[in-house]
């Protein structure tokens, strides 16, 4: 969404929707009673946006659902407070008043659309359903209400699209017929579940887009929950901060971003990684969101606070302001008494940073990777998914080279390709005057303890019924790097200590462990057999950006130490921004610009690029680019468009780009770009 369309602001006169008054949400458990929401309080109003923001684990998402009555039982239960939708109390509903309620009144977006739609109904059946049920009409009518839903969310052809299967739809698509299906019933009230976690840049931003114009258009009020503050800065008008099962803060968009007050929320802010903290270690949030099983005695966030004292583990603080703006913590609170507290010093990372070598470690010359599309009895070949298509790249020791673009582009094959994981078609893969295509099997194996990849999901790149120091030890039994077994354990107690995992950590199971400590375990198990290279694919994927903050740091700090080189797979531009030297910026299976982070960053080239940077959300409007709306979905590798393989998206396409690929241009400064805006001739 462009930061500088502003939204009508919101006004107290206007009437409130949405009146959550001291909800509690409990699970009976066999350790005992889970308290997923303890009683929380807020409003929301009639064409605002009202954002609710925190970690995993602190009860966002059951607060959605005990809202829409959606709460797992027999465990769960409601066991206090009030929902009021208008004069309306959905706790005191009959089952068969708030069936008709949810998709009517108030509609959901539930987090993962894969998950959520139905793999053996067409994607107009799974619309019509929700028509049908809630909108006075035959099945007709409700056919083109079906078609004109689709078209308002975006989804190009909606009339083909009505017959397709989810499983021929992108992310991008399938979220916006979750949307669609949400919208079906004219809610007054939607609810939007982390709706864009995990997506691209340029789809997220598409996203956002779409649901703000609709609620311009039709004055509806959302309630959005999420753990990224970008996304929060670019569409919410109210924002309450949520932990351990309630909320320590609220206030306005302006207040909220300009004086964030609870120490939790401070933290939140001081996690995120930007340009200007390159040279420092990102603020940590120590610990993890303490068990909802505890009967809290004093303030939740007191083991994890900078600025916690005697009275914040002795008495629970109390909510110091209004239905508008407040927080929940004893410093702000005149009637307890301040103690004078030191502010903790940030590690200069400048100052202990071993300057990068300048030796190239790893050179990429046209690596393609081509997939045979096959075709009957016989399996006769009748085309290639072109994955990897030409790629070319170099990473010195010491350096992170970040690979950054669209789901679909290559990014992943690129790095599998690299490892060997997937066999090349062609092209060339140097590691230290090593040619890793030519190399037989046993020759590669023995060079694998010196190339190692972290993977996106962590939880399912682990034997779930191997303990921590087995799975670490694999790879040192496998390249047999450390001789015994009384090394090999000591090995492993380095290991999770340099991680910043307990060593008793080892005799624990992947499944006992938090999303973050998992990704620490996996760079345990990486940097086991010593490695010179690591490729880390979107390794902070889907995090908190508290445990983000940790694991960039991690990284940076195993750089310094050890010289590691990375190459860094993600499309998270602020995690680039912050820890990569260099970039590539890939589309369709080939690199379209590369060079310098800050020289990219500060003047983009290519067009794709310029659009990639427009999408990424930012906390400060002056910073914030405007919005590069790019049409269409990523064409299928299987079959590019002829030229440019970008042309028919591109803003600023010419006639020669739908006709001929555009050769390699240098710039300035290792700044290079394939592009007809830039041809020398």
């Amino acid at each position: 969404m462009d930061a500088n369309v502003k939204k009508p602001e919101i006004g107290q006169q206007q009437d409130v929707l949405l009146r959550v008054n001291n909800l509690k949400t409990q699970f009976h458990t066999g350790r005992g009673i889970l308290r997923a929401v303890d009683g929380i309080s807020f409003e929301v109003r009639k064409g605002e946006t009202f954002a609710l923001l925190g970690e995993s684990g602190c009860g966002k998402s059951m607060t959605a659902l005990s809202i829409m009555r959606l709460v797992p039982q027999p465990a769960g239960h409601i066991v206090d407070g009030s929902v009021l939708m208008g004069d309306t109390d959905l706790l005191q509903l009959s089952e068969m008043d708030m069936r008709a309620m949810r998709g009517g009144r108030i509609a959901m977006i539930f987090q993962e659309p894969q998950s959520s739609l139905n793999p053996v109904l067409t994607i107009g059946e799974q619309i019509i359903e929700s028509v049908l049920c809630h909108l006075p009409l035959k099945r007709a009518q409700a056919k083109v209400r079906v078609v004109e839903l689709l078209d308002a969310v975006g989804i190009p052809d909606p009339t083909r699209r009505y017959k397709e299967y989810p499983h021929q739809l992108s992310g991008g698509m399938k979220q916006r017929v979750m949307i669609a299906i949400a919208l079906a019933g004219e809610p007054e009230l939607l609810i939007a579940d982390e709706p864009t976690t995990a997506l691209d840049v340029t789809i997220q931003a598409q996203v956002l887009e779409l649901l703000a114009d609709l609620q311009r258009q039709t004055n509806m009020a959302m309630l959005f929950i999420t753990h990224d503050l970008g996304v929060v800065s670019n569409i919410a008008d109210r924002i309450a901060v949520m932990y351990a099962g309630q909320i320590v803060e609220q206030a306005g968009r302006d207040k909220f971003f300009s004086e964030p007050r609870h120490p939790y929320t401070c933290k939140l802010f001081e996690s995120l990684p930007r340009a200007n903290k390159r040279e420092e270690s990102l603020a940590v949030i120590e610990g993890s969101v303490p068990s909802l099983l505890t009967e809290f005695s004093g303030c939740r966030f007191a083991d994890r606070c900078d600025y916690a004292w005697d009275v914040c583990r002795q008495s629970v603080p109390r909510w110091l302001g209004d239905d508008e703006t407040g927080v929940r913590c004893h410093r702000f609170d005149e009637a307890v008494d301040q103690p004078v507290h030191e502010l903790i010093e940030k590690v200069d990372l400048a100052k202990t940073q071993a300057a990068p070598g300048s030796d190239i470690i790893l050179s990429v010359d046209k690596l393609k990777v081509h997939f045979p599309i096959q075709k009957g009895l016989l399996k006769r070949t009748v085309g290639y998914v072109k994955a990897v298509d030409g790629v070319s790249l170099h990473i010195a020791e010491g350096h992170t080279l970040a690979l950054v673009g669209e789901s679909g582009c290559g990014k992943t094959t690129v790095g599998k390709g690299i490892l060997q994981l997937l066999k090349p078609t062609s092209g060339k893969v140097e590691f230290n005057g090593h040619n890793l295509i030519a190399l037989d099997r046993k020759t590669m194996r023995g060079l694998r303890s010196d190339i190692q990849i972290i993977f996106q999901d962590p939880y399912s790149s682990m034997n779930p019924r191997m303990m921590v120091k087995d799975i670490i030890a694999e790879g040192m039994i496998a390249q047999n790097t450390v001789a015994t077994r009384g090394e090999r354990d000591r090995r492993i107690d380095e290991l999770l200590e340099q991680v910043g995992l307990p060593v008793e950590s080892k005799q624990r199971y992947p499944h006992e462990f938090s999303g973050g400590q998992r990704q620490r375990i996996c760079i345990a198990r990486a940097l086991a057999v010593n490695p010179k290279l690591i490729i880390c694919d979107e390794p902070t994927s889907a995090l908190d950006v508290s445990v983000q903050a940790q694991i960039l740091n991690l990284l940076k700090e195993l750089q310094q130490r050890h010289g590691l080189a990375y190459l860094f797979i993600t499309h998270n531009l602020s995690v680039v921004e912050y820890l990569a030297h260099d970039v590539a910026v890939m589309y369709l299976g080939r690199i379209v610009e590369h060079g310098p982070v800050k020289t990219v960053f500060a003047k983009p080239a290519h067009p794709y690029t310029e659009a990639l940077l427009s999408a990424a959300p930012t906390l400060d409007d002056e910073t914030q680019r405007e919005m590069i709306r790019l049409e269409g979905d990523l064409p299928s590798p299987a079959a590019p468009p002829i030229g440019c393989h970008f042309n028919p998206r591109c803003p600023k396409v010419m006639d020669e780009c739908r006709s001929l690929y555009p050769e390699k241009v240098d710039l300035d400064n290792e700044h290079n770009v394939r592009c007809h805006l830039y041809k020398t001739s």
